[in-house]
């Protein structure tokens, strides 16, 4: 919630999709919670109005970020998306199946992330696309930017992860069980 609100009060979006991935081919699956379980957990955080979760990447079949933007496009044409994503995640966007196609695919709002803020932007996708990055004023203008344009949202960093929040909530959820 910390990043939706981040985003909707920079960008002034319209709803922001909480879009849970049926995995990730470059995390371990070990230790990670089934699909079903992290979904519910997104949805106990939306509100179902403004913040929503999905299992869209299930229903489209997709695991990589450029198969599931292109087919956001194509179910959503009339539609204009700005992806959202951490620092930590733009540092290690190089290792990303098609990641040239995912900078191309659309605008981008960079959240800065604990100790991956400074290696995102010093990193290759930042200096690969660095013309392409706007100033934090012109977030509001992000959504009818031309990919690859991409912005860094200027702020405190959070130092929460999803990974941290689950097991606090797995733990929460074990000891009201057995109380």
């Amino acid at each position: 919630m910390h990043v939706a609100r981040q985003a909707m009060r920079h960008l002034r979006l319209d709803q922001i999709w909480l879009m849970v991935s049926p995995g990730n081919p470059l995390k371990p699956r070990a230790g990670m919670a089934p699909f079903i379980a992290r979904l519910a957990s997104a949805r106990r955080v939306a509100d179902g109005r403004r913040v929503i979760a999905t299992d869209i990447e299930l229903r489209l079949g997709t695991q990589v970020t450029a198969e599931t933007m292109r087919g956001l496009k194509q179910r959503f044409a009339r539609v204009r998306f700005v992806w959202l994503m951490g620092a930590d995640n733009l540092r290690q966007l190089p290792r990303w199946g098609h990641w040239l196609a995912v900078m191309h695919a659309m605008p981008m709002l960079v959240l800065p992330r604990p100790g991956a803020t400074r290696a995102a932007i010093s990193g290759q996708a930042a200096a690969r696309f660095s013309q392409y990055r706007l100033k934090p004023r012109c977030g509001l203008c992000l959504a009818t930017a031309k990919p690859p344009a991409w912005v860094l949202l200027p702020g405190r960093e959070n130092s929460l992860s999803a990974t941290a929040l689950r097991q606090s909530g797995l733990r929460q959820s074990i000891e009201g069980a057995l109380s």
